[in-house]
């Protein structure tokens, strides 16, 4: 399959998993996703390993958990000594080619001082060519193609750039300012079609990174009213007090949630936040329609039975949960995401119960192309549940971490918690009940039980009764980190 097979890899911005396979399902139409479940396998309890966008972009691309890659904020760099998906590709003859982005920032000591690369956390990852240039903050392609449509387009400065997101009339759900045909989503379709339609007679591997639904929340027309806020559930309540959460209201946060917002979660109306749970479902349906043209060029081209389709995201999305909006947080909304595999040996559909990580995918892949994963990463193959023949000995919990610091701007989380850099941080571990989330610094933990608690609000750490649970989850945590401690040279001994 080496030789011949083609790899397309779509990740989508911030969406979590039950957009597709939960709560709020079926609010948007997804008639690409649902094709996709038909005839591939849906993992339905698959977990980022870490956010933001380039901490788990970097896990995603590099089979490796946090603790070992160290890309641990948007803007910290990725060593260059890592291996990877994109080197590895190489290795096997093949270009893994990028449509979008991966939001790596680039290792210092590779580079002179004044390389321009050092000032963005927009870098591509080792391996990949980029033939779209899809960057939400540092990015000219998409607006430079606005401008010559004749839109008179704010200047795209990292500020000005969100200008770009207004809408029409004023109101939160109105449509953008520009047309659907040329939204972001459109226009990166477009360039994949375009490059890949000419390389259609070699074998390809693409990776087409889509930035919706990710904020700010704004969609063109139909996409902007498509699905009726009126009817979608609405999002959880507020949970326990806790000092993580009184850090997280203490200042005014995600204020490019949409334009003009002020960053204030905590005072965000209820119908507000429906309307906004609407666009964003409306902008998963209109990346669902261009994920359709993709699969439709497959079909059309006679590519789609030597073609591998992976369909995930990078993490999930608060929603206004627990009052809460974005990914920089504990709870599960911002950890579970999608993942849907479709390879063309194996047809039919499939939902696969088994935890699952970020961390899996790169090697997947690599599986599928005949080659073995370097040592050093942490996730393993997931050809075998396509197999119906899982591991014996596949993991009972996913691992999440999550860095809440800054080292040159102390964040609103180091302020309330009183932290240093180095103390403000947590790791979640999730077996198939159980939620247990560990704070750095003296922080006191959280513990869920999921089975009676499924929106992680009733914190029972403190409980007696749950003090051997609380226990064994912490014991566990602190056993995958041992057993996963960087492994790229530990499985060699010379002279000994």
């Amino acid at each position: 399959m080496a030789e011949t097979g083609n790899v397309l890899f779509v990740t989508l911005d911030q969406l979590r998993a039950d957009a597709v396979t939960g709560r709020l399902a079926g609010f948007a139409p997804t008639p690409a996703l649902d094709r996709l479940r038909a005839e591939g396998a849906t993992f339905l309890r698959h977990h980022t390993v870490t956010v933001p966008c380039g901490p788990s972009r970097a896990s995603l691309l590099t089979g490796l958990y946090a603790f070992n890659h160290r890309a641990i904020r948007n803007g910290t760099p990725l060593a260059a000594h890592h291996d990877g998906l994109g080197k590895a590709l190489r290795r096997l003859g093949r270009e893994p080619l990028l449509f979008g982005y991966t939001d790596s920032a680039p290792d210092p000591t590779r580079l002179d001082p004044n390389d321009p690369d050092l000032t963005i956390y927009e870098g591509v990852a080792p391996g990949w060519r980029e033939l779209c240039e899809m960057r939400a903050d540092a990015g000219f392609e998409w607006p430079a193609a606005l401008r010559r449509r004749g839109y008179a387009i704010p200047e795209p400065t990292p500020d000005g750039i969100h200008g770009l997101y207004a809408t029409r009339d004023g109101r939160i759900d109105g449509p953008t300012l520009y047309r659907a045909e040329d939204s972001d989503t459109a226009y990166l379709t477009d360039r994949t079609l375009e490059a890949l339609d000419i390389r259609r007679h070699r074998p390809w591997v693409a990776h087409v990174a889509y930035i919706r639904p990710h904020p700010p929340l704004a969609a063109p027309e139909p996409w902007n009213r498509l699905v009726d806020a009126g009817r979608l559930p609405p999002p959880a309540g507020a949970g326990a007090d806790h000092p993580f959460r009184d850090a997280w209201f203490s200042e005014p946060t995600q204020k490019k949630l949409f334009h003009g917002f002020d960053g204030d979660c905590a005072g965000m109306a209820p119908e507000t936040a429906q309307t906004l749970r609407a666009v964003y479902l409306g902008l998963l349906a209109e990346v669902d329609r261009h994920l359709g043209r993709l699969l439709a060029w497959l079909d059309e081209t006679g590519q789609a039975d030597r073609t591998l389709v992976v369909v995930t995201a990078d993490h999930g999305e608060m929603l206004g949960d627990q009052g809460m909006w974005g990914k920089e947080s504990v709870f599960l909304p911002a950890h579970h995401i999608p993942l849907i595999v479709r390879d063309p040996r194996r047809p039919g559909a499939r939902t696969v119960e088994a935890i699952t990580e970020t961390v899996d995918v790169a090697p997947t892949i690599l599986d599928w192309l005949g080659a073995v994963a370097p040592p050093a990463m942490d996730g393993a193959s997931l050809l075998p549940f396509l197999q119906d023949s899982p591991p014996p000995d596949w993991r009972d919990a996913a691992l999440t971490e999550i860095d809440f610091s800054h080292p040159a701007r102390p964040t609103r989380f180091q302020r309330a918690l009183g932290l240093p850099e180095t103390r403000c941080n947590a790791a979640v571990l999730r077996d198939a009940r159980w939620t247990c989330v560990h704070f750095n610094g003296g922080v006191p933990p959280m513990l869920f039980d999921r089975a009676e608690d499924p929106e992680e609000r009733r914190n029972l750490a403190a409980d007696p009764a749950a003090s051997g649970v609380l226990g064994a989850m912490r014991a566990a945590m602190l056993d995958r980190r041992m057993t996963r401690a960087d492994r790229r040279l530990t499985g060699f001994s010379f002279g000994v």
